[in-house]
């Protein structure tokens, strides 16, 4: 053996005396901690949206809006990344979330004794476990078996017919999605730790063992009549299954918001039309209220975890966006008043930025009448389109009048899950970026309006975010 190596094997092994190496790293210079490492989690861009990078800006308007009177509070406020859709949640999308409800209570029914389920029709699944059987309008085609007698009876049980004209129509009253959410944020709250040693880090106390602590959680449940029953209860804090609400959510749009809205109006055909026909797939899904929403940011999050594995943990899971988090993204990366550079509705070709009512009573001469194709108009600096009228859009806070002079300065929110029992005022939600049947005063980035979170209109709809998995710290 030549000197060099054994010189090699000597100081190997006082290395290894010193001690062990650790995952993923070993140790330096006479056992010093330099750290455990592991691969970060490379999070690629979601389908469908862009990245909005961290930044600041200041929300609202820097003077009053002297010509409506209304005071928009201004605040200087700091945001991180996160992903954005690109475009409004259109019809199709959500088409395909009724469409997935529908087909579970189906593959329950094929089971079910008291439908006379059938063992020798199996639903064939995806390895996400979803059916993909052609009679249940999935795409993915396999060998055709006629169902029996038994499955068509299940099928057939989400199905109705008009009393008047006999069309067959999906007997939307029982297409209901049941979640539930886990509150991270509240079961980190110190004072509703499970030990009562950790809920008062002050000394000078002693912890009270038997100290009870009430905690509210939201509930949900089908009764005898089919009818959902929502209740917040209020119990002594036991376990973590306390922060755990459940909902279950009537997920149809309600497509008479069409001739609700405008009562002296010919709006049948969008009624009967609108949602359903191929025609309006691309158009932003409307008739949505804040709570349905909710259920499809939920529902679309299970969806993307099914098949991830471990990697799953390190996904924030899609909600809507912030009040601050929607402006903060309409305003583009130079932080305008409209998604657009400048003041002016139209370029100098006289073509319209957006979908709205340039004139009073003229909801045509930006090209359209109501709503519009998602994504026709021009996208702002972010990448985002319609940031600006066709359809205003829910966000995930809680309206009052103080605005962002109410929160933090750093990612700022106010979240508030309204009780049943709650005042109607405590169930407003604002509601952000104007529509096509508002004036241009009323889709500015910085305006602000509000609707209660159960009412579906005509001219809201909604897009989704999700927060960035992680971020990465640079200098100037």
């Amino acid at each position: 053996m030549n000197k060099l190596l054994f010189g090699i094997l000597l100081a190997a092994a006082a290395l290894g005396a010193a001690g062990c190496a650790g995952p993923g790293r070993a140790m330096q210079n006479g056992g010093e901690v330099t750290g455990s490492r592991s691969s970060a989690a490379v999070e690629p861009t979601p389908y469908g949206m862009v990245e909005i990078k961290r930044g600041f800006l200041k929300v609202g308007l820097a003077e009053n809006d002297t010509l409506w009177g209304a005071d928009i509070p201004a605040r200087e406020i700091s945001v991180d990344g996160f992903w954005m859709d690109q475009t409004e949640v259109t019809n199709s999308m959500y088409r395909r979330f009724v469409e997935w409800v529908r087909d579970s209570i189906i593959r329950e029914r094929l089971a079910d004794p008291s439908y006379g389920g059938d063992e020798t029709f199996k639903i064939e699944v995806d390895r996400y476990g979803d059916p993909v059987t052609p009679y249940l309008n999935w795409a993915k085609p396999i060998p055709w078996r006629k169902p029996s007698e038994e499955a068509e009876r299940a099928i057939e049980s989400v199905y109705t017919y008009h009393p008047i004209d006999g069309t067959k129509m999906l007997d939307v009253a029982q297409l209901n999605y049941r979640y539930e959410i886990f509150d991270y944020e509240k079961a980190a709250l110190r004072k509703y730790r499970l030990d009562p040693k950790q809920r008062n880090l002050n000394t000078d106390f002693e912890t009270d063992p038997d100290e009870v602590v009430m905690i509210s959680k939201d509930t949900a449940y089908i009764d005898d009549e089919g009818r959902i029953v929502r209740e917040t209860i209020e119990r002594p804090l036991s376990s973590l299954y306390d922060f755990l609400n459940t909902y279950i959510v009537n997920v149809y749009p309600d497509t008479t918001c069409w001739v609700n809205d405008f009562p002296n109006a010919q709006n049948e055909t969008y009624m009967k039309l609108y949602f359903s026909s191929p025609a309006y797939n691309d158009y932003p899904v409307v008739g949505v209220t804040w709570e349905q929403a909710e259920a499809f940011c939920a529902w679309r999050t299970a969806y993307l975890m099914r098949g991830m594995g471990p990697q799953a943990r390190y996904i924030q899971r899609y909600r809507l966006p912030t009040e601050i988090e929607w402006e903060y993204a309409a305003r583009g990366k130079e932080g305008n008043p409209f998604p657009w550079t400048g003041m002016e509705s139209k370029n100098n070709k006289g073509c319209y930025y957006a979908n709205f009512k340039p004139d009073e009573g003229n909801y045509t001469d930006d090209g359209n009448l109501i709503t519009s194709r998602t994504g026709i108009y021009g996208a702002n600096s972010n990448g985002l389109y319609d940031m600006a009228g066709n359809v205003a859009e829910w966000t995930q806070t809680v309206y009052t009048e103080a605005g962002v002079a109410a929160m933090a300065d750093l990612n700022p929110e106010l979240r508030y899950n309204a009780a049943k029992e709650d005042p109607y005022v405590l169930k407003r939600k604002s509601v952000r970026g104007g529509s096509w049947k508002d004036p241009i005063s009323f889709i500015r980035s910085a305006w602000r309006t509000w609707e209660y979170q159960n009412q579906p209109r005509s001219y809201i709809g909604f897009r989704c975010v999700r927060s960035k998995a992680g971020s990465v710290s640079k200098t100037k």
